[in-house]
């Protein structure tokens, strides 16, 4: 081994085996500075990392921040470690630096790039926040959504009365201020991925075709769209409501992005995938994909902005009334649905959206979405409030609800509709109404249970159990402001129901009348 070339004053044995043994081999990023602060040896790691080459002052090449704690530490005689940030903003490098002085003012220095590291910690900081963001989403969901329904009841109730014109315009205002509150809602529930989806599996091209219609109007008559679907189709299994409203918010973002004149394509296609692959911040696994990409002619992100769009309430449109929630929400629906989004944006040339979404090989037709009711299901008119005309057969409903105006909305709603109502506020007394009944001989025969999912003591889904353990066929409805993955889960295996709230009073009429004739 070559002798390193030291400054005389440091030519000690014990001095000249430590830092030959050191540099050897650069297995970590090291220099050598003499006491004027001059690099004088280095190895390929530190050289290339710093930017410097021997003989350069290496104060130059530092912010001054680092810069100075460096000279702190040579001036003390005692080893420090700091950190330096060089580069542009766009590719910026994180070193850490540990400085060991030695004898004559002569300092080796080690360099260690922490870039990847400290990208991997602010991706884990960002998820911890997105994640709190959807733990409090749905934590007031519930609640929120219980005083929507009470309003929304409330209103309808007023509407069917005789109103005056001031008075009914005022009411349709509140309908609509409301309705709007429950949009809100339901983008936070999104993008924490806790809301309720309904999944079926349907044709990529036919869903994006049946979309276009709605973009079409959306986009207006200065932007142009094309489409590009792929042959064959790949089939995909997603809630089709939520489906449209992933490609209206980026239709419209990508509208705002042309400034109203340009081309919008989407394009279908598929991809294998091989091996792990990350994209954007999230790692995605081997397998079957179908892809969409939104492509848009605007005016493309700028790079300070790109790694913050899919973040909640961050928008560059605040002025326009921008909240910050539409593509945190598509983000949120295509990763509850299993798939994965990516961007790509060039200032100047545009901006495309990459979907990714697990291929489902079972081939089903697509159902477009129309509001007609389902073939198989009788024709069923909804139950206006005040209307006494019977949708259905006299019966009785277990109506269990722990918010007492809701309760109260909804027990009067069901009555109109022709229905005997056996009302509780909590799982508990329900099954004590049963059991008292059934020990006086005057059991009542349930039709249909209607309960909340989150409740003080036993939830709905238990308490659905435990009544189909004597009643095995009884027909159930489970009403909430968000459904976690679990209750997901039960509702796709069990014969339950769902009803989201807000909901309106018509909605829960039709509701049970469908579950008792299915």
């Amino acid at each position: 081994m070559a002798r390193l070339g030291l400054p005389p004053r440091l030519r000690g044995p014990s001095d000249t085996d430590i830092v030959e043994a050191l540099f050897f081999g650069d297995a970590c990023g090291l220099l050598l500075l003499d006491a004027t602060g001059r690099v004088v040896r280095g190895n390929a790691a530190a050289l290339g990392a710093l930017g410097v080459a021997v003989g350069d002052a290496l104060r130059a090449h530092l912010p001054a921040a680092a810069a100075a704690a460096l000279e702190r530490a040579r001036g003390a005689g005692r080893s420090a470690t700091f950190r330096a940030v060089l580069g542009p903003a766009a590719a910026e490098r994180v070193l850490s630096l540990a400085c060991l002085p030695l004898r004559a003012g002569a300092t080796v220095l080690s360099v260690a790039d922490r870039t990847h590291e400290q990208a991997l910690e602010e991706r884990l900081a960002q998820s911890q926040r997105l994640q709190e963001v959807g733990q409090l989403a749905g934590g007031i969901a519930h609640d929120f959504n219980n005083l929507l329904t009470v309003i929304l009841g409330g209103v309808d109730e007023l509407l069917a009365r005789p109103q005056a014109p001031d008075a009914l315009e005022d009411l349709q205002q509140v309908r609509a201020s409301a309705r709007r509150g429950a949009a809100l809602v339901a983008q936070l529930l999104a993008f924490g991925r806790r809301q309720t989806l309904m999944p079926r599996v349907v044709s990529l091209n036919e869903a994006i075709g049946n979309a276009a219609a709605l973009l079409a109007r959306v986009l207006g008559e200065g932007v142009r769209l094309v489409l590009e679907l792929e042959e064959p189709g790949r089939m995909v299994r997603v809630d089709p409501t939520q489906f449209d409203q992933v490609l209206v918010n980026l239709a419209v973002n990508a509208r705002d992005a042309m400034a109203g004149q340009g081309v919008l394509t989407i394009a279908s296609g598929h991809r294998l995938l091989l091996h792990p692959e990350t994209i954007g911040a999230e790692p995605v696994p081997p397998g079957r994909y179908a892809t969409i990409e939104v492509r848009d002619t605007g005016s493309g992100i700028p790079p300070d902005v790109l790694p913050h769009i899919l973040e909640p309430f961050f928008t560059t449109k605040r002025e326009r009334g921008g909240t910050g929630l539409g593509l945190s929400t598509v983000h949120g629906i295509i990763r509850q649905s299993g798939g994965y989004l990516a961007v790509e944006s060039t200032l100047g040339v545009g901006t495309c959206m990459r979907i990714l979404l697990p291929r489902h090989e079972a081939a089903a037709p697509w159902e477009k979405p129309t509001g007609e009711k389902q073939r198989g299901e009788p024709p069923l008119r909804a139950a206006c409030i005040g209307d006494a005309t019977e949708v259905a057969p006299r019966g009785e409903v277990l109506l269990v609800e722990d918010e007492a105006p809701v309760r109260r909305l909804a027990e009067r709603t069901l009555i109109r509709g022709g229905w005997q109502v056996i009302s509780a506020a909590c799982a508990q007394d329900a099954l004590e109404l049963l059991e008292e009944g059934e020990r006086t001989g005057h059991g009542p025969h349930l039709a249909c249970v209607v309960s909340d999912v989150v409740m003080p003591g036993m939830d709905g889904p238990a308490l659905v159990r435990a009544l189909r353990e004597t009643r095995p066929a009884l027909p159930a409805i489970l009403v909430s402001g968000y459904a976690d993955a679990p209750l997901r889960a039960q509702l796709a295996s069990e014969r339950v129901r769902f009803l989201s709230k807000p909901f309106a009073m018509a909605d829960l009429a039709t509701a049970v009348a469908a579950a008792v004739a299915a």
